[in-house]
């Protein structure tokens, strides 16, 4: 894997941000990087609302480790900490920054859970702390593949582990007892969003030990703003006049799918033919099930007590 372009340090005020939503289960967000240069082609995070101009020059938070401690420490329960929704955490960087690595350090040091969604099989380097987190809170490694075809790959996501390599990530963890998910989104219009790709992803996420497909709303991409942009010049580059084809279908659309529920069907069989999850709803109750949410001791900082299990719906 190689950078596209570079890295530069920013500033930071914060690293760790606490969820609303719950997404599959989690109470907080952690961005240790800003920007990502995997390169692939449909990232919604290159939208304007993210703020990020540069987004193939991937930004290193200053003293983002020592931001991570601090914020560990005053937060009066723990949880499950999200990283790689808005940029993958083992950006081909990471090797040599090690912030993922220490951030897992402390993860683990102060009792909380992780999920993190990654392309990268640089994960594995880590498995000793996820093992770590794993024997006291939720330790999830979700891993986004969107094609069967590993030319396909290559040309949509031409900087990260191919979908071979993400899969065999997968078989690895999960041999280590650490849970694994597969997120098949997004799904490109007129080019990996075929039944066969679908149900074939299905089948060897299951082979490779995941213990769900994370797959609704016909699995869109998103065409907001410049990602739009960049999208529609990056499919002409690939596959010409694609661009026009999207803009007859979908027009000014913020999600675009072609994917009926005749195949949603068809994908949601299949998983529970597999042993698969692939709603969120009943992903969330697997990963809480993992464990009780533990409320912190914290007159035992840092090697904090726990004192009790509780739900924290």
């Amino acid at each position: 894997m190689k950078a596209s372009m570079g890295m530069k340090e920013i500033p930071a005020k914060t690293i760790l941000s606490a969820r609303k939503d719950g997404w599959f289960g989690t109470d907080y967000t952690m961005n240790l990087y800003r920007g990502c240069c995997h390169g692939c082609i449909y990232c919604d995070s290159r939208s304007e609302c993210y703020g990020i101009d540069s987004f193939e020059l991937v930004g290193k938070k200053e003293n983002a480790l020592y931001l991570l401690e601090q914020e560990l420490r005053s937060r009066r329960k723990s949880g499950i900490v999200l990283t790689g929704s808005m940029s993958d955490p083992y950006n081909p960087f990471e090797k040599k920054e090690q912030l993922t690595r220490g951030a897992l350090s402390l993860l683990a040091q102060y009792g909380y859970g992780v999920m993190i969604i990654t392309k990268s099989d640089l994960a594995l380097r880590d498995t000793d702390l996820l093992r770590s987190i794993a024997g006291q809170a939720p330790a999830v490694v979700q891993v986004t593949i969107t094609t069967a075809d590993e030319a396909l790959c290559r040309r949509l996501e031409p900087h990260v582990s191919t979908t071979k390599e993400r899969l065999e990530m997968i078989r690895k963890l999960s041999a280590e007892g650490i849970t694994c998910g597969v997120l098949l989104m997004p799904l490109l219009p007129f080019v990996n969003d075929t039944e066969k790709n679908i149900l074939e992803l299905v089948e060897r996420s299951a082979e490779a030990g995941a213990r769900w497909v994370y797959g609704e709303y016909g699995f869109p991409v998103s065409l907001r703003d410049r990602q739009r942009d960049y999208l529609y010049a990056r499919l002409d580059d690939l596959f010409p006049g694609m661009s026009a084809r999207y803009r007859k279908a979908f027009g000014n659309g913020y999600w675009c799918s072609r994917i009926g529920d005749g195949t949603m069907e068809k994908f949601r069989l299949a998983c529970e033919k597999a042993g698969l999850l692939c709603g969120m709803e009943e992903i969330k109750s697997c990963v809480r099930d993992l464990y009780g949410y533990r409320q912190l001791d914290l007159t035992n900082l840092p090697g904090m007590t726990i004192v009790k299990d509780e739900i924290n719906e």
